[in-house]
């Protein structure tokens, strides 16, 4: 018998003892009333709005199992990721996560273990971040013909008003906190066909940025204290995102390629193993899960933000040094 046949599938199981198997994986349910295990969680009064948010990942769609290199996609890779998209959906309305309910749709052969290891990175993603107030409440499971995880999270604003979309006015500052076209740059890697290990541990840290990104959790808080007038979580591309802000706020937004050189100069070796821009990574290149913000000019920038352009008068589009681009990024239907 082969070592992959001595391996549990979660068709050996019965879904309570899947779910058995889980639950102690996914630690205390903090802030919470009633916490998994019920029909439904309860959740504890914050006082004030709460901010919900969900996000979807499907395999073979938003990320693959097994890739043409030999690459394996671990469990706890894609429950970190989800975590971590959703942690950045609450962060870019200035908010702070308080629960995550988590749906798994699993084929049968899918091995118990790839189960419990995306549990174990559902929560190293929550205390690795920073979302200590956070944690993962309930959730349901399901059979299917392919693996699917969906997680909503919800937040509190901690007495702030929500930061949305439409606030850009011209003469504000764009500034951006995290990483640009890093987990860009990791997933070209990963789809070249090439073993991660030729382009060296740089690559290595740029496919770990593709699989397990880093939102800066602390930043959307500040922003908001700090007076942001727009906000959104850069998930599908710097351009396209700056897009979604200037079509809301009925602004043009500027961006400047001499500042966002900071950005892609760390990827240039990457870029010259792959023959690529790095600019095109770092303007079209999302999952960085990074926050794109506009700030009053008279607003000072807080912790972790950095400048990379103006919000102008205009029909609502984004344009390098005022010259249109094309450069898209990724669209879930489009693509």
């Amino acid at each position: 018998m082969t070592e992959t046949s001595q391996r549990p599938a979660v068709s050996d199981l019965s879904e309570g003892e899947l779910l058995a198997r889980i639950f102690p994986l996914l630690g205390p349910a903090t802030g919470t009333v009633v916490g998994p295990g019920d029909d439904a969680a309860v959740l504890a009064d914050h006082g004030g709005p709460v901010v919900v948010s969900v996000d979807t990942l499907v395999e073979d769609h938003d990320f693959r199992l097994v890739r043409v290199n030999g690459f394996r996609t671990s469990g706890y890779d894609v429950g970190w990721k989800s975590a971590a998209q959703n942690l950045s959906d609450i962060n870019a309305m200035g908010g702070t996560a308080t629960a995550l309910v988590v749906s798994l749709t699993l084929p049968p052969q899918t091995p118990v273990d790839w189960v419990e290891d995306c549990a174990r990175g559902l929560t190293a993603a929550i205390r690795g971040l920073g979302a200590t107030g956070c944690s993962v409440v309930g959730g349901d499971l399901g059979g299917g013909g392919q693996l699917v995880i969906t997680a909503a999270v919800t937040g509190t604003l901690d007495g702030r008003a929500p930061v949305l979309r439409s606030g850009a006015r011209a003469g504000h500052t764009v500034a951006v906190a995290g990483t640009l076209g890093r987990a860009a740059a990791g997933l070209a890697i990963l789809e070249d066909g090439r073993p991660v290990e030729d382009f060296g541990s740089p690559g290595e840290e740029l496919v770990a940025a593709q699989l397990r990104p880093y939102p800066p959790l602390a930043a959307g808080p500040a922003a908001a204290a700090a007076g942001a007038s727009a906000m959104l979580d850069i998930s599908d591309g710097l351009v396209r995102d700056a897009g979604r802000i200037a079509t809301a706020s009925g602004v043009r937004l500027d961006l400047d390629p001499s500042l966002l050189r900071r950005y892609a100069d760390p990827l240039l070796p990457a870029a010259h193993l792959l023959g690529v821009d790095p600019m095109v990574w770092v303007l079209g290149g999302g999952e960085d899960h990074g926050l794109l913000a506009t700030f009053p000019q008279d607003a000072l920038l807080p912790p972790g933000f950095t400048a990379v352009g103006s919000v102008v008068p205009g029909t609502p589009q984004v344009t390098l040094a005022s010259q249109a681009t094309a450069l898209g990024g990724w669209d879930h239907f489009a693509d």
